[in-house]
């Protein structure tokens, strides 16, 4: 059964009204705190920089290595 609306907006305004603004993050990249425009990055270089790094693959998922052979 639904709530009424009038429960769910109270309960929102006060959440609204009791939670304290959180702080941008810090940019993974320069570690100066983040753009809301360029998020999570501190700026569009920041976020190149990144992209970059993803694509010369200086990140990489840790796997467990493959088997050559094919199982039968």
């Amino acid at each position: 059964m639904p709530r009424p609306a009038s429960l769910l907006s109270r309960r929102c305004a006060v959440a609204d009204d009791r939670s304290p603004p959180r702080p941008l993050p810090r940019c993974p990249i320069c570690r100066r705190p983040a753009q809301e425009a360029a998020r999570p990055f501190c700026s569009a270089r920041c976020a190149q920089v990144d992209l970059g790094r993803w694509m010369t693959e200086s990140y990489a998922i840790p796997a467990a290595p493959a088997d050559d052979e094919e199982e039968r």
